[in-house]
């Protein structure tokens, strides 16, 4: 507790001061500047990417990946994440595993502008192999009431604009790993895709934070310039683009528009994955997409890129005619 303390107070913020101690964390909605707000949750987990941490040591940046993603689901509902807690579960406690672990949820909180009110550190004998943990996230936001992004606003002819991963993200670890274990590559080796990274190096390279990017999009934008945001997880652009979608509205695709990253195509090659399934489990290079207003895509795109983003036109809304998300041309 002493040794997260700092941590902690690095991520105050206006609403909160991000001390720890007590049985529960404050936080003012009104000194944060809001009016009328509604607010937004949103829980996850790393997965099974913590394997990967725990068989290498290399523990920094899972925080930042618990974090990004509970932030990115609260960014999507055009809402300003305020504060996170966090629950870290483990047989026994390795207070530098933890204390590692913790700056890293820290590092992500400042990423998303949010405090770290508070978060609980479960230690359980017998519930876990030696070595082994478990995390999981809890962020809170807020929208003002008039502003929240809900995708009913979406229509045919809106541009999409996906912004790139920073590679899997957070999901498909499970079938990753496989793929690993029956290629024969190790996680120390050079990646047979990029020999001047290591596999570890690009398996465990954190999640994209999308929240600050996103929110001076939606500004730039204006009324009605960002209609909604989709943030690509389990489930690959075909399951996570129709929960924006109003009826009658399909997503059309063009794969030629942005360059996948070489490990996607390697763990297709390599375990045998076919289009489809590599696309609903993998994000394929796309972390989150916008759906935005043909006529202030100009300046929701620098805003964008200003925020650091690198940008792709990936295709645009269209009347469904068959399934919600369509393909069109092959993968680069």
């Amino acid at each position: 507790m002493e040794a997260i303390k700092p941590l902690a107070r690095s991520t105050a913020r206006p609403g909160a001061d991000a001390l720890l101690g007590g049985f529960g964390g404050f936080f003012d909605p009104r000194a944060a500047g809001f009016k009328d707000p509604v607010l937004v949750a949103s829980t996850d987990g790393v997965g099974t990417k913590l394997k990967v941490a725990i068989a290498t040591g290399r523990h920094a940046t899972v925080g930042i990946d618990l974090v990004a993603m509970c932030v990115n689901d609260i960014v999507v509902q055009g809402a300003e994440p305020l504060f996170f807690l966090d629950y870290f579960a483990t047989g026994k406690l390795d207070t530098a595993t933890a204390e590692t672990v913790v700056a890293g949820i820290a590092e992500g909180c400042r990423q998303a502008g949010c405090a770290l009110i508070g978060g609980e550190t479960a230690e359980m004998p017998g519930m876990y192999a030696d070595g082994d943990y478990d995390l999981a996230g809890f962020a809170v936001g807020a929208v003002e009431r008039d502003q929240a992004l809900t995708g009913e606003t979406v229509r045919a002819g809106d541009l999409l604009l996906g912004l790139a991963s920073s590679g899997l993200h957070s999901n498909g670890y499970s079938l990753a790993r496989r793929v690993v274990e029956r290629s024969g590559a190790a996680f120390d080796r050079p990646a047979p895709f990029a020999p001047d990274r290591t596999l570890a190096d690009i398996l465990i390279a954190p999640t994209r934070i999308y929240v600050k990017s996103c929110l001076a999009a939606i500004r730039a934008g204006g009324p009605d310039g960002v209609r909604a945001l989709a943030h690509i997880t389990g489930g690959g652009l075909p399951e996570n683009l129709p929960r924006v979608l109003p009826e009658g509205l399909a997503a059309r695709i063009d794969r030629r528009s942005w360059p996948q990253p070489a490990v996607f195509g390697w763990l297709a090659e390599q375990g045998g994955i076919d289009d489809a399934e590599l696309l609903r489990t993998f994000n394929c290079g796309i972390g989150m997409v916008l759906a935005v207003a043909e006529s202030r895509a100009a300046a929701v795109t620098k805003a964008l890129q200003d925020g650091g983003e690198t940008v792709y036109r990936i295709g645009r809304i269209e009347p469904q005619a068959g399934e919600p998300v369509v393909f069109a041309n092959g993968m680069q």
